[in-house]
């Protein structure tokens, strides 16, 4: 819908991803949330104050408009926007996510969303080292520290390279499917985004599939993929085999069952 980037969307966004659409915008945090090693209990990383986060995402939401303005490359916006949330860390829980999904936001909104084809939350769910490792821009663990006016510049190679890389990708796939001289795919099959298509290749071998095995193949939260199973039985291409509440499973309506033969559906990162 092109809407501008606000704080209130952000609290929105916060919101769906922590607890679900009908959730109200989630208030930034009131008070410290220190980043610790989950193992050794180390200091990671000491964001700001909380009496600071909403000057702090104030700022930042009004620079991201007055670089849309001024013609800033989408890509660009969202990196530093990706990178400039999750050092202001706003929230107690859920800030990289958030984080991801707003850099989505912008990218579609830019032009750049291919349609779905593209996830931020997949991507770098299969790369976590060196998405960390990129977010790492400076030693000190304190932003009032050197955080707050680190060089951003291998965040941002490493957030382009990536979105680049994905481009290509779907290039190639673009090229591939010309030079085959591929069918149109069905209206039903056209409806899919990327990761209803990935999920519809499970079948392939699976008569049924679970919320966990959906979380690991997409590389989410086992809530999100149970987000995502629920809207896809609402839009009747899954329907639910098991209702128990332990060992859920959801197969394939018989209106779906009968493009499982056709592999050129199933649209995959190799």
């Amino acid at each position: 819908k092109k809407k501008p980037l606000t704080e209130e969307l952000i609290k929105r966004l916060h919101a769906l991803v922590e607890v679900g659409p009908r959730a109200k915008p989630t208030p930034y945090r009131e008070g410290q949330n220190a980043i610790k090693n989950s193992s050794t209990g180390a200091l990671i990383y000491l964001p700001p104050e909380a009496e600071d986060v909403p000057s702090l995402m104030a700022s930042l939401v009004a620079w991201a408009d007055e670089a849309e303005r001024s013609g800033l490359p989408a890509p660009l916006i969202a990196g530093l926007v990706h990178y400039q949330f999750v050092t202001i860390h706003p929230y107690y829980d859920g800030n990289g996510r958030t984080a991801r999904l707003l850099a989505t936001f912008i990218l579609h909104k830019g032009g750049y969303g291919l349609n779905g084809f593209f996830s931020l939350e997949e991507h770098h769910a299969r790369d976590l080292p060196g998405y960390y490792q990129a977010l790492t821009t400076h030693p000190h663990h304190n932003y009032y520290f050197g955080r707050s006016e680190a060089d951003v510049t291998p965040w941002l190679e490493y957030f382009i390279s990536t979105l680049a890389a994905v481009f290509e990708a779907v290039r190639l796939t673009a090229q591939k499917c010309a030079f085959e001289g591929r069918q149109a795919e069905p209206e039903e099959l056209r409806r899919l985004d990327h990761r209803a298509r990935v999920v519809l290749g499970l079948f392939a071998a699976k008569e049924t599939v679970t919320a966990p095995q959906v979380a690991a193949e997409l590389g989410l939260s086992e809530r999100m993929a149970r987000n995502l199973l629920t809207d896809w039985v609402r839009d009747g291409w899954l329907e639910v085999a098991d209702p128990s509440r332990r060992a859920r499973s959801y197969s394939l309506s018989a209106k779906y069952r009968q493009y499982i033969g056709s592999l050129s559906a199933i649209v995959r990162e190799e």
